[in-house]
Formats: C-alpha cells, sequence, structure tokens
C-alpha cells in the first residue's frame, strides 16, 4: 500500500469512529436513566454496557486513525459524532434542543473545525529518541505540572463540591487528561515499533517507554470514563458532548502545539483563525449554557404550577 492511501484510511475509520463515539454518551444516559428509573445500578443494565462497549470500539478506532493519519486531519471529524449523537438524542432521550441550544451546537462544531484548521501542524516525529527528547524538554514538563496541579484541583476539590452543578467541572477533568491521552497514543506507536521489532537494536529503554505510556493510557481512560459518566448523571448528553468536545479539542491542539513545539511556525493569518475559532467556540459554549439554564428554569416553574 502507497502512502497516499493512509490518509484515506484514516480518514474512513475516523469518521466510522465519530458515529460510534456519537452514540456512546446517549447510550450511556439512557442506561442511566433506565436504571434510576428501577431503582438500580446502571452497571447492571444492558443500554448502559452497548454505550461503553460502543466507547471502547471508538477509542481503538481513534488511535488506529491517528497513527495513520495526520492528527490535523482526523481531529476536526469528531465533530461529526456530536451532531450524530445531537441527533440520536432527540429520537432516543427526548433531548429536544430549543433554537439557541442548535446554534450553540453548531458554533462549536464550526468553531472547532477552525480552530483545528489554522492550529500548528505537529512536526514528523519519527523515532523513539526523537519522542523521548520532546517528552524531557523543561516547557513541556512545566505545562504537564500546571496540568496535573489543575486536575487535582478539579478531582479532589471543585467536583465533590461543584461537579453536580457546573458541568463544566467534569468537562475540564476530562478535557485535560486528553493532554495524556492523545500524545500517549501517538506515542504508543512509536515505541511499539521498536519493542516488537525483534531486531536487535530494540533496547529496555524502548519497553520502558512503551509500558510508561500504556499504563499512563489505561489511567487517564478510566478516569475520564468515570467522570464522564458522572457528568452523564447530572447533564444533558447534548449539552455535555458539545462542550467537551471543544474542551478536548482545545487542550489536545495545546499539548500538541507544546510538545512538538510548534508555535514558530504560526503565520498572522492563524493566528487570526485561532482567535476567530476561540470566539466562536465560547459564544457556541454560552449559548448552550443559557439554553440549558432556560430549561432548567423552565421546568422548575412548570413544576411549582403543578
Amino acid at each position: 500500500m502507497d502512502d497516499t492511501s493512509f490518509p484515506v484510511v484514516g480518514v474512513v475509520i475516523a469518521v466510522v469512529s465519530s458515529f460510534i463515539n456519537g452514540s456512546t454518551f446517549v447510550l450511556q444516559k439512557k442506561g442511566i436513566l433506565r436504571a434510576r428509573k428501577s431503582g438500580g445500578t446502571y452497571l447492571a443494565d444492558c443500554v448502559w454496557w452497548c454505550g461503553t462497549l460502543a466507547m471502547i470500539v471508538g477509542q481503538i478506532g481513534n488511535f488506529l486513525a491517528y497513527n495513520v493519519a495526520p492528527a490535523v486531519v482526523v481531529t476536526p471529524l469528531g465533530a461529526l459524532g456530536v451532531l450524530f449523537g445531537a441527533i440520536l438524542a432527540s429520537w432516543i432521550l427526548q433531548e429536544h434542543l430549543n433554537l439557541l441550544g442548535k446554534l450553540g451546537c453548531a458554533l462549536c462544531c464550526c468553531g472547532s473545525v477552525v480552530l483545528i484548521i489554522h492550529s500548528p501542524k505537529s512536526e514528523n516525529v519519527t523515532s523513539r529518541a526523537e519522542l523521548e527528547e520532546r517528552l524531557m524538554d523543561p516547557v513541556f514538563l512545566v505545562y504537564i505540572s500546571l496540568v496535573v496541579l489543575l486536575l487535582i484541583i478539579l478531582i479532589g476539590w471543585l467536583s465533590p463540591v461543584h461537579g453536580k452543578s457546573n458541568v463544566m467541572v467534569y468537562v475540564g477533568i476530562c478535557s485535560l487528561l486528553g493532554t495524556f491521552t492523545v500524545p500517549s497514543s501517538k506515542g504508543l506507536g512509536l515505541a511499539a515499533q521498536e519493542v516488537f521489532s525483534g531486531t536487535p537494536t530494540s533496547d529496555s529503554k524502548a519497553l520502558y517507554l512503551f509500558l510508561g505510556l500504556l499504563g499512563i493510557l489505561v489511567v487517564s481512560i478510566l478516569i475520564q470514563f468515570t467522570f464522564i459518566n458522572k457528568a452523564l448523571e447530572s447533564f444533558s448528553s447534548n449539552m455535555f458532548e458539545a462542550i467537551y468536545y471543544v474542551t478536548f479539542t482545545t487542550c489536545v491542539i495545546m499539548a500538541s502545539a507544546i510538545l512538538f513545539r510548534e508555535w514558530t511556525a504560526l503565520s498572522i493569518v492563524d493566528c487570526l483563525g485561532i482567535l476567530c475559532g476561540f470566539i466562536t467556540v465560547s459564544v457556541g459554549v454560552a449559548l448552550l449554557r443559557i439554553s440549558q439554564e432556560a430549561k432548567l428554569a423552565w421546568s422548575q416553574t412548570k413544576a411549582k404550577e403543578d
């Protein structure tokens, strides 16, 4: 297979994975609601497990797509999952977005695509040695330390107090963990080539790097999985998925840009594009929040009248 076919394969895998990922939150939310109605736990609900299986399959698809096509091509296709999830939620969960919600969802998707198009492009890292050098860069280490500190604050302090009342707490936790999941996925592909090549050049460093990245990836995914379900217990799957996609994408772009030292390649047009993308997604998130708060206020008013 020639090199030109790789992006095509990556795009196809990414599109399929996006549709699968778009169904995960809806199915898990449906399972949570079914369990709440029956008085049991969602861990025993088959619909919730279908959503969980879809999440696993979708993440495997994302891992494959990131290793056979550029992230700048793969990541925007996640917007398809957001739109598909919104359609599925209106059908299965009867979570009908009002006009503000629909506009907010569209702005989130469009702004994210603009942000990704103008974001700095990853340089090709073709060896384990290059990857190790980038991982040990002082700037990247400082950034990772700040992310870890934010996660400790969010998980240890804000989550127990404000998690059920503010969706951004759970979104922040899951999105910041993307700082580890996507670079780990890319790094695993490089380390695995050397570990499983069977050549005399492979050494223990490659194995340690592979196991370390694998451990970070598994822990990150498990924590994300936990807080995604916490968010779905309290918030609309429509709102959570749209805001989560935007924030996760932003965190991944930031981490990749620092890890691969890409900021020097930005042009003025790209800077303006990134600014417009941030403004667009910020307005989209604000509209989603306003629409959700208006819906909650209307529901409470109706309940009092009844």
